[in-house]
């Protein structure tokens, strides 16, 4: 048998089909990355760009002007992401698990009610709720009036204490869908086998849920916990509509995001500097890079070992 007979051919029509995906990612995705990166060693002196290694990160570290800022908006983020693994997850999950039940009716109507605000922009997201809490405008008091709970009402978004769990709130309404539906999707993938043999052992309903199907959809819940972490610690959006680039009052609400849009673009008389936004910026990409690495190789590994 000849040597050009016996060597595999190369596959050119695989090339072909990844190689557009290859090139936009690496347009909108890696280069953007590497050229922050690349940005956050330089400072510029004199209208002229010059090489200052890791000085940007010491001067964002070590001087209190920054180093405040940036530990109030990770501390900031942090309790954003903390409502959400607490609140959203633990709701999505209970939901799914109610929405799957097979004589419920009207499921796939509730379920499309609860996805909905998924869709919605965060600019009006941001707007709705600042206006339905507004203490002028606003519907919330006339709401908890009717309820008799008018004494409970507060301006939420205009108190310091408030505000960013507030706004936390009002993304878990808005995002409470997506967890709902990945864990909806992991309850059917279970084998009815399972189920019926675990009936035939005297467990069902909620006991079923939580000696059977819990720990089968573990990896599920693993997933949507790090899609949690790396979507808050991105959040910019519902912070920037309903609060401005400030994020007050005070910057209460301030996170990574704001606080590097700030930065990098300035605001009001705050001139932007590009270098030390790029600066924070790669400290965001090390927060979220160190988070999913910690999931990967030490949760989720557990996780396997766990479940097989």
């Amino acid at each position: 048998m000849s040597k050009s007979a016996s060597k595999p051919k190369f596959r050119w029509h695989i090339v072909v089909f990844l190689a557009p995906a290859v090139l936009v990612y690496t347009a909108v995705m890696i280069y953007p990355l590497f050229n922050t990166l690349r940005l956050s060693l330089f400072t510029e002196i004199d209208q002229e760009r010059v090489y200052v290694g890791l000085q940007n990160f010491r001067t964002l570290f070590g001087q209190s002007v920054w180093s405040d800022q940036f530990w109030n908006a990770l501390g900031n983020n942090f309790w954003f992401f903390v409502i959400h693994m607490l609140v959203q997850n633990p709701i999505g999950i209970a939901l799914a698990a109610v929405l799957s039940h097979p004589k419920l009716r009207f499921a796939s109507f509730y379920r499309s009610a609860i996805f909905i605000p998924t869709i919605l922009s965060f600019v009006i997201v941001g707007f709705a709720w600042k206006l339905i809490l507004s203490p002028i405008w606003g519907i919330a008091p006339g709401m908890l009036d009717a309820v008799g709970l008018k004494s409970l009402y507060a301006p939420w978004l205009g108190k310091q204490e408030y505000a960013l769990t507030t706004l936390a709130l009002v993304s878990v309404w808005q995002f409470v869908g997506i967890p709902m539906m990945l864990i909806y999707a992991a309850l059917l993938s279970i084998p009815d086998e399972i189920l019926e043999a675990a009936e035939v052992e005297g467990i069902t309903g909620w006991s079923a849920f939580w000696k059977i199907k819990l720990p089968l959809i573990l990896p599920s819940i693993g997933i949507i916990s790090i899609l949690t972490f790396v979507a808050n610690f991105n959040a910019f959006d519902l912070i920037y509509a309903a609060q401005g680039a400030l994020a007050g009052p005070d910057f209460s609400t301030d996170i990574l995001g704001t606080f590097m849009y700030r930065t990098f673009f300035g605001f009001q008389l705050q001139l932007g500097d590009p270098h030390m936004g790029s600066a924070i910026a790669s400290a965001m990409f090390a927060i979220i890079l160190i988070g999913v690495c910690l999931y990967l190789f030490g949760i989720q590994s557990r996780m396997r070992r766990y479940q097989f």
